[in-house]
């Protein structure tokens, strides 16, 4: 019971790790193409990459096992860690995420200019 709920932790962990990871690259590469400038700097995406880390594995780590683990067949060796469901999972994922970043990137500044009544505005 504790093989496999380890096996399904890690593969929630990774599942979850690249779609971060994805997403902070294209994020990162298509912004300095564009912008010319990076909008992620170096310590940033390392800050991303700890806590990231830290708060999925403590998340994944304190899952305790169920009984119906045991009711479902073990896995073989040849059975791929990253599987077609979890690459669907990080590509729709990721595609969702960088929808809203680059939204709010590229389009955000024109949403909440000085003076136009911004219910936001500080000042």
């Amino acid at each position: 019971m504790w093989g496999r709920n380890v096996y399904d932790s890690i593969a929630k962990f990774l599942q979850f790790q690249l779609t971060v990871n994805v997403v902070a690259v294209i994020v990162a590469f298509t912004g300095a193409c564009i912008t010319q400038d990076s909008p992620l700097k170096a310590v940033q995406m390392l800050w991303v990459n700890l806590i990231m880390d830290t708060l999925a594995s403590l998340a994944l780590a304190t899952e305790p096992p169920t009984e119906a683990l045991l009711l479902r067949r073990p896995y073989g060796r040849d059975h791929p860690l990253v599987s077609g469901t979890m690459l669907r999972n990080i590509l729709g994922h990721a595609a969702y995420q960088l929808l809203v970043i680059f939204t709010l990137l590229f389009a955000g500044q024109s949403w909440g200019q000085p003076g136009d009544g911004n219910p936001w505005e500080h000042g």
